[in-house]
């Protein structure tokens, strides 16, 4: 048996602005804009003031699970441009000393386990890159944007044809904090 409505609401801040056209939502605070079209989704949103309204009629399970997903993505918009994110990275190495730069929207990781040639790890979106010694930091107010950049850079020192349980040598996310430090 169906249920008759699915509803979440969401408590917009007073420091952030929420626009709506259509399924479009965007979303103004401090640390910048974020922009997010939810067009594709079978659900309604609708903004009352400082209320934001997500809801499914006759939700079928995948409509159901749709309200929340939406609802989790508008909420880390919020958070974005008001706090940010921010990823850290640790640098492992054992052997062969790793050392990391950044040139345009990549990022070289030079004498990873020895090899010649640099690997390289795409960077995601507008998001900041900081390296200091040991450490790796992202920073920026999308969360899909930060994560998928320190995915980018943690799959591409993935060891490969190697027993991945003695050669630990990588870059490895250890940290993960809603706010972007200075």
């Amino acid at each position: 048996m169906r249920a008759i409505e699915i509803s979440r609401t969401i408590q917009i801040p007073e420091d952030v602005e929420v626009t709506l056209q259509g399924r479009k939502v965007t979303v103004k605070g401090e640390k910048g804009t974020l922009t997010r079209d939810f067009s594709s989704a079978p659900i309604s949103i609708q903004l009352d003031g400082k209320i934001l309204r997500i809801w499914a009629e006759w939700p079928r399970k995948k409509e159901a699970a749709l309200v929340g997903t939406i609802y989790s993505h508008i909420q880390n918009m919020i958070t974005g441009v008001r706090k940010g994110f921010t990823c850290k990275l640790k640098i492992v190495f054992s052997h062969f000393p790793i050392s990391v730069k950044i040139k345009d929207k990549t990022v070289l990781i030079e004498n990873f386990t020895g090899e010649r040639n640099p690997r390289k790890a795409k960077i995601v979106g507008d998001v900041q890159i900081k390296v200091q010694s040991e450490d790796i930091i992202i920073q920026g107010i999308n969360l899909e944007d930060v994560s998928q950049t320190a995915a980018n850079i943690e799959q591409a020192t993935k060891v490969k044809r190697k027993d991945h349980r003695v050669f630990l040598d990588g870059i490895y996310v250890h940290e993960k904090i809603e706010g972007m430090e200075t």
